[in-house]
Protein backbone atom coordinates (compact mmCIF):
# COMPACT_ATOMS: atom_id res chain seq x y z
CA UNK A 1 0.00 0.00 0.00
CA UNK A 2 1.11 3.31 -1.01
CA UNK A 3 2.03 6.42 1.62
CA UNK A 4 0.25 9.81 1.16
CA UNK A 5 1.99 12.38 -0.09
CA UNK A 6 3.38 14.52 2.79
CA UNK A 7 1.95 18.32 2.31
CA UNK A 8 4.91 21.13 2.04
CA UNK A 9 2.46 23.48 1.82
CA UNK A 10 -0.18 25.36 3.12
CA UNK A 11 -2.70 28.31 3.01
CA UNK A 12 -2.86 31.08 4.83
CA UNK A 13 -5.50 33.71 4.88
CA UNK A 14 -5.54 37.09 6.22
CA UNK A 15 -8.07 40.29 5.78
CA UNK A 16 -6.09 43.43 5.50
CA UNK A 17 -6.60 46.85 5.22
CA UNK A 18 -6.28 48.53 2.17
CA UNK A 19 -3.57 50.94 3.03
CA UNK A 20 -1.04 48.22 4.29
CA UNK A 21 -2.06 46.45 1.00
CA UNK A 22 -0.61 49.26 -0.87
CA UNK A 23 2.24 49.19 1.58
CA UNK A 24 3.60 45.42 1.25
CA UNK A 25 2.69 45.80 -2.53
CA UNK A 26 4.82 49.03 -2.81
CA UNK A 27 7.56 47.48 -0.52
CA UNK A 28 7.46 43.91 -2.94
CA UNK A 29 7.76 45.99 -5.82
CA UNK A 30 10.99 47.65 -4.62
CA UNK A 31 12.21 44.22 -3.84
CA UNK A 32 11.22 43.05 -7.05
CA UNK A 33 9.29 40.08 -6.01
CA UNK A 34 5.66 39.17 -5.53
CA UNK A 35 2.95 40.03 -2.14
CA UNK A 36 2.79 36.82 -1.17
CA UNK A 37 7.09 36.31 -1.59
CA UNK A 38 7.26 39.53 0.54
CA UNK A 39 4.60 38.19 3.27
CA UNK A 40 6.02 35.20 3.88
CA UNK A 41 9.80 36.39 3.72
CA UNK A 42 8.75 39.22 6.09
CA UNK A 43 6.96 36.93 8.44
CA UNK A 44 9.28 33.59 8.39
CA UNK A 45 11.69 36.43 9.28
CA UNK A 46 9.79 37.97 12.38
CA UNK A 47 9.01 34.58 13.43
CA UNK A 48 12.94 33.30 13.59
CA UNK A 49 13.07 36.78 15.42
CA UNK A 50 10.90 35.72 18.19
CA UNK A 51 12.06 32.38 18.22
CA UNK A 52 15.82 33.60 19.06
CA UNK A 53 14.73 35.54 21.71
CA UNK A 54 13.83 32.31 23.73
CA UNK A 55 17.16 30.47 22.46
CA UNK A 56 18.85 29.12 25.15
CA UNK A 57 22.59 29.29 24.66
CA UNK A 58 24.49 26.26 26.20
CA UNK A 59 27.91 25.80 26.85
CA UNK A 60 30.45 23.95 29.55
CA UNK A 61 32.32 25.81 32.60
CA UNK A 62 35.57 26.20 30.61
CA UNK A 63 33.91 27.85 27.38
CA UNK A 64 32.11 29.99 29.54
CA UNK A 65 34.58 31.02 31.50
CA UNK A 66 36.65 31.66 27.71
CA UNK A 67 33.55 33.82 26.73
CA UNK A 68 33.70 35.73 29.86
CA UNK A 69 37.76 36.38 29.67
CA UNK A 70 37.11 37.83 25.96
CA UNK A 71 34.15 40.25 26.75
CA UNK A 72 36.04 41.27 30.02
CA UNK A 73 39.27 42.48 27.77
CA UNK A 74 40.55 45.39 26.78
CA UNK A 75 38.80 45.74 23.17
CA UNK A 76 41.34 46.50 20.47
CA UNK A 77 40.23 49.29 18.00
CA UNK A 78 39.75 48.56 14.47
CA UNK A 79 41.95 50.77 11.61
CA UNK A 80 39.16 50.78 8.84
CA UNK A 81 36.47 51.82 11.70
CA UNK A 82 38.58 53.99 13.31
CA UNK A 83 39.02 56.20 10.38
CA UNK A 84 35.67 56.06 9.15
CA UNK A 85 34.37 57.79 12.54
CA UNK A 86 37.03 59.96 12.40
CA UNK A 87 35.55 61.75 9.35
CA UNK A 88 33.11 64.24 9.23
CA UNK A 89 29.59 64.17 8.01
CA UNK A 90 28.63 64.82 4.50
CA UNK A 91 26.29 67.30 6.50
CA UNK A 92 28.84 68.70 8.47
Amino acid sequence: MALPATKKEYPLSMRLPSRDIELIDRAATIRGSSRTEFVREAAVRAAADVVMERAVVGMSGAGFAAFARAIAGQGKPVRALVKVLARKSPWE
